[in-house]
């Protein structure tokens, strides 16, 4: 059974018939690097990045359901997004450990699941580096983090969106490009896999497509492998999803949400397919918000259009935790109400 507030946030992230409709700008590397070599510098200036953002906001929030922001460079505009939409904030760092054994994740310095629920925010969202052949100690500390992120949320009754990435691995793919083909079937359900168990919390999963979207077939003319794919996701995942972009080309990522919402999907959490066009126009912010009214606009529109006609609103996603406000059913509300996991957790 969901928790009360997990049920009211995610009811405000989600449009009103369900689906979820969440613009990111909590991007930092793509964004760090585009304003560094437009002004020539090794480290952005911070107040450039907040200002872009603030563009973003303003001119995309309005077509959301829900805005995903960071906290450093995004939330500082986060006044601009209605307070009858949803926010998410992020806590994972931007910064990860790389070796031959893998990708190691960590939090933000100074930041938490606590601070997160503080600033009335309604879903916390982390990414996670995974793979199913890095080292065990390095997956390992990805699933602990996850389980402790899990726990706080519970505890704090906030949503906890998990976001899985896969990635090329030192000394095995040698060209450093995109996982794609068997390959990536096998990370992207094997992720997800690991994660799907109760002990982790997961409320919603934010996943790329299994297919790399480049190499979709149209799906009014879908292979049967692709379709499979999609499937086999939806099933490892059993509750609530929704699709990123990861830059995708827009007519790929297109193509990949009408697979993920044949196959069950409630929406999507994307960025940069949307804006990174649009932002190309940096320093020229005036630019950057012409862009944005027009072309990105109108992008969203088709996507969202795709999400009212297609998408599985969340409740009705397979194995989507019943929505109940009454607890247990054998003590008032008041009595029956607390962490469904111990405090120790927060220790």
């Amino acid at each position: 059974m969901i928790q009360p507030g997990k049920l009211r946030s995610l009811r405000r992230m989600a449009d009103d018939h369900g689906r979820f409709k969440m613009l990111a700008v909590d991007q930092r590397p793509p964004v760090y690097d585009l304003i560094a070599r437009r002004r020539d510098v090794d480290e952005p200036p911070l107040d450039d990045v907040i200002a872009l953002k603030r563009v973003l906001i303003e001119e995309l929030a309005p077509l959301a359901s829900a805005v995903l922001v960071d906290p450093r460079t995004a939330f500082p505009s986060s006044d601009r997004v209605d307070p009858r939409q949803g926010m998410l904030l992020t806590l994972e760092d931007h910064r990860f450990d790389d070796s031959t054994d893998g990708r190691s994740s960590h939090c933000i310095d100074s930041w938490s699941v606590d601070q997160i629920k503080r600033v009335g925010a309604d879903g916390v969202k982390l990414l996670l580096w995974y793979r199913p052949d890095a080292s065990r100690p390095v997956r390992d500390h990805q699933l602990e983090i996850a389980e402790r992120t899990g726990l706080l949320c519970n505890q704090y009754d906030i949503p906890f969106v998990l976001e899985l990435l896969t990635y090329p691995l030192h000394g095995q793919d040698t060209d450093g490009g995109p996982i794609r083909g068997a390959q990536r079937l096998d990370h992207v359900l094997t992720g997800v896999e690991a994660f799907a168990p109760d002990r982790y919390g997961v409320d919603i999963f934010k996943v790329e497509s299994p297919i790399l979207p480049d190499d979709l077939a149209p799906h009014d003319s879908a292979k049967a492998t692709d379709v499979a794919a999609f499937t086999a996701l939806n099933r490892a995942i059993g509750r609530p999803w929704v699709l990123l972009s990861g830059g995708s080309a827009r007519p790929a990522f297109l193509e990949a949400l009408r697979y993920s919402y044949a196959s069950g999907a409630s929406g999507f959490l994307a960025g940069r397919s949307i804006w990174w066009n649009a932002v190309q126009a940096f320093p020229d912010l005036d630019g950057v918000r012409s862009e944005l009214r027009t072309d990105a606009a109108a992008y969203m529109q088709t996507i969202n259009e795709l999400t009212d006609r297609h998408a599985v609103p969340w409740f009705d996603a397979v194995s989507a935790p019943e929505t109940s406000l009454l607890g247990d059913s054998t003590e008032p509300f008041p009595n029956g109400y607390g962490p469904m996991h111990s405090s120790e957790a927060a220790q």
